[in-house]
């Protein structure tokens, strides 16, 4: 039996997406918040991951709700890094939000989520980074 695979919820406007992306932020920090932190990691991974992956797609839903704000049509919104990556190559001065997106793309998806990396400092970082893209696109 084929998985179904669980549809992408897109939101209708810039404004929505924004409001959107910082509830998840919100309710990610909130996870963080209640783990245990012994030696500059959290304890409890499985916590971890969970608030991770609620923290990344906060940054994609912002970069989502402002491509949408761009006339791109919700069928032709990303759906992997590679094309989040292109997306953004069409925004101009775009250098800070790619950073942005690389830092949390790879402190929050890949060495949080997927290695289980509990370091603090690297998951805060992340994290500061998806709230800038949220701030650059809020404008």
């Amino acid at each position: 039996m084929k998985k179904k695979r669980k549809e992408k919820i897109i939101p209708e406007t810039k404004e929505e997406a924004i409001n959107e992306a910082k509830k998840y932020i919100k309710n990610a920090k909130d996870i963080l918040s209640k783990i245990e932190i012994e030696y500059g990691r959290y304890k409890d991974i499985k916590k971890v991951r969970e608030a991770v992956a609620i923290a990344y797609l906060a940054g994609l839903i912002a970069i989502d709700g402002y491509l949408i704000s761009r006339g791109i049509s919700k069928e032709k919104l990303p759906n992997d890094i590679t094309q989040y990556y292109k997306a953004l190559k069409e925004i101009p001065r775009n250098g800070k939000l790619t950073s942005y997106l690389t830092t949390a793309y790879e402190n929050l998806h890949i060495f949080a989520y997927y290695r289980g990396g509990a370091n603090v400092d690297m998951i805060k970082a992340g994290i500061k980074s998806v709230e800038e893209i949220i701030k650059i696109l809020e404008k």
